[in-house]
């Protein structure tokens, strides 16, 4: 089954570890990154939810536009999804709680911007979740996946679980669960298996499975023109690129003087935590915090340094960019809206790219 054509892109949730205020500024420069000869473009906010607005929210990791002009805010830590429209106060749609139509300790968010209806992906008693819910909260459906959460990847005191991002085309949803042997799984409404692709990379790790799975977690994102990137978070940073029947077109590295340190530290063990539940898990950190893909079929990656790459249709570097607002981010989410606009967390900034 092929994606909605000539939707716009959307992004699934990494990892978040910042917040900052809101600000505008109007232009973008370019700046030398003090280790490279490259340049780096300095986007600067052209706009955003208003202060007051955004420094409500307690953890946004997902800000997102339907093409009718509301917003949507994925609140994680108060488990909650809010729209914002206009200068209007925002309006909790989603609230916290283990029943259906509520969401208890979400990990991930997308919308449909067509008609503004949405995902979330959470775990209320460790079991992961997805439902799927109209533009005004009212919940449209959901179903529940086999097997526990699963902690993976650990940025600062943020650990990902389970189903750490989603993409919805409107017609089912898109995860990645390396547990089930590939990258992508596809899933229609009622959890049924749609199709699964893309072969998990060889780690050397194969025997300790913990760790195996959190060097082949990443995002699955669905490009506008046709087929799939996947993006892995940790271990060395590689993208692969997919056509729409999930045929592996390419793979590049993500390489430049802003992963060099993450690269030159990468270890070979990995230290292991017992978390709450009881599990012991390897405390695998991501070089990536998240990715998109714009309305031309580019794919933008932020690393864990305040660094955002962009690469062409063919996986060529064609530029690296830093997004200012207040201050410089480190993205947790990019969305790119029907007019080309970025939309970015933390802050919920707003960009020209």
């Amino acid at each position: 089954m092929e994606p909605k054509a000539a939707q716009p892109p959307r992004t699934g949730v990494a990892s978040a570890f910042t917040r900052v205020a809101f600000g505008v500024a109007l232009a973008f420069t370019l700046v030398i990154h003090p280790h490279s000869q490259h340049r780096v473009e300095l986007l600067r906010s052209v706009g955003g939810l208003p202060a007051h607005v955004a420094g409500a929210f307690q953890f946004p990791l997902g800000f997102q536009q339907a093409d009718d002009g509301r917003f949507f805010v994925f609140d994680r830590r108060a488990h909650a999804v809010y729209t914002v429209t206009g200068d209007d106060p925002p309006r909790k749609i989603i609230e916290v709680g283990q029943e259906k139509g509520r969401v208890l300790d979400p990990s991930a968010f997308d919308i449909d911007p067509v008609d503004g209806t949405f995902v979330i992906a959470d775990a209320p008693g460790g079991r992961q979740r997805v439902q799927t819910f109209t533009a005004t909260g009212s919940q449209l459906g959901g179903f529940t996946l086999p097997g526990r959460e699963v902690p993976r990847l650990t940025l600062g005191n943020l650990v990902l679980n389970g189903v750490g991002s989603l993409q919805f085309t409107g017609r089912s949803v898109v995860v990645n669960q390396p547990e089930r042997g590939s990258l992508v799984t596809e899933l229609a409404f009622d959890g049924s298996l749609v199709r699964a692709f893309g072969a998990l990379r060889p780690t050397g790790h194969e025997s300790d499975v913990d760790v195996h799975f959190a060097l082949n977690a990443g995002l699955p994102l669905i490009d506008p023109t046709g087929g799939f990137y996947f993006v892995f978070q940790a271990g060395v940073p590689l993208f692969r690129k997919f056509d729409v029947r999930g045929t592996l077109l390419f793979e590049r590295h993500i390489e430049g003087p802003e992963v060099d340190d993450y690269l030159g530290s990468l270890p070979t063990s990995w230290p292991r935590h017992r978390t709450e539940d009881g599990d012991t898990i390897p405390l695998v950190p991501p070089a990536i915090t998240t990715a998109t893909v714009d309305r031309s079929g580019n794919l933008w990656v932020s690393l864990a340094a305040p660094f955002t790459y962009v690469y062409n249709r063919s996986g060529d570097k064609i530029r690296t960019v830093q997004f200012k607002g207040a201050d410089i981010l480190v993205p947790t989410s990019l969305f790119f809206t029907r007019d080309g606009r970025v939309l970015v967390t933390p802050g919920c900034y707003i960009f020209k790219p």
